[in-house]
């Protein structure tokens, strides 16, 4: 089972996306874990994670976390500020998917 984190700056903004992102790979019959959490506990739970997305909001972050993401070989993204805004939790999950291929 591969793991999704979706990562913002407080871990709150994200809950709803993440909720989409679960409706559509329950539709999908894909088993994942998708979770949410903010940017400073991400050095922490970066081991659990298969992919990362970070919030737009905290696209300043992108080159410190890639650094931490990287010799993990754990693929890490910004998620795209449209699908965000507009909770396309479908957009964003094929996002994450491709990121894992």
């Amino acid at each position: 089972m591969k793991t999704i984190l979706l990562c913002c700056a407080a871990g709150m903004s994200t809950s709803m996306l993440v909720q989409r992102m679960q409706s559509e790979a329950e539709k999908r019959e894909l088993e994942l874990v998708i979770k949410a959490l903010p940017a400073m506990e991400l050095e922490a739970c970066i081991h659990d994670a298969d992919v990362i997305l970070l919030g737009p909001q905290i696209r300043y972050e992108l080159a410190c976390f890639t650094a931490l993401a990287e010799p993990l070989g754990k693929p890490i993204s910004l998620i795209d500020m449209l699908d965000y805004g507009a909770l396309r939790g479908d957009k964003v999950l094929d996002h994450a998917l491709n990121l894992l291929e």
